[in-house]
């Protein structure tokens, strides 16, 4: 079984289409921040470049817990190619996926994560399970977090302290 390789942004240069993908994210964020939903957004990328499904957090409109961004992206893109494995794509999300998205990840069989900030309490990826770390994980995509992370945390930050002091 192939374990995750990792890779900082802050070490290396990242392409400019990793940062324009990832602003698609954020846009989708920023969508879900006006929804009145938590601002997690999403994008996957086929290998050739091309935007197979953007989407953000939907769990409060749809009255779905599982609607978060990443599942709802792979749902969209699975059902674009006709395929559930997503082989030679790649994820963009603003925010480090929870242990739900994770499994969705694994199971897509998606080629590159890249995420923004990380999530402490819920995070599954670096954090908490670190799920493609464990030997029951049967698929660990490349991972490269802290992409945008300064933009993709304040965007989260500004929403529950608007929360809060609203």
């Amino acid at each position: 079984m192939r374990r995750p390789r990792h890779a900082s942004v802050r070490c290396m240069t990242a392409e400019n289409s990793n940062t324009d993908y990832m602003q698609i994210a954020l846009d989708e964020a920023a969508a879900a921040a006006r929804a009145d939903e938590v601002p997690v957004g999403a994008v996957l990328v086929s290998a050739t470049g091309e935007v197979l499904a953007r989407a953000h957090n939907q769990m409060r409109r749809i009255k779905d817990p599982t609607a978060h961004a990443e599942i709802l992206v792979i749902r969209a893109a699975c059902e674009k190619l006709g395929n559930e494995r997503l082989t030679d794509c790649s994820l963009y999300v603003t925010l480090e996926p929870c242990p739900m998205c994770a499994g969705a990840i694994a199971e897509a069989r998606l080629a590159k994560l890249f995420y923004g900030a990380s999530d402490i309490k819920g995070g599954a990826v670096d954090n908490g399970v670190a799920l493609f770390h464990q030997k029951s994980c049967h698929h660990a995509p490349d991972i490269i977090g802290g992409l945008r992370e300064r933009e993709c945390a304040d965007l989260l930050k500004g929403f529950f302290a608007l929360r809060r002091n609203g």
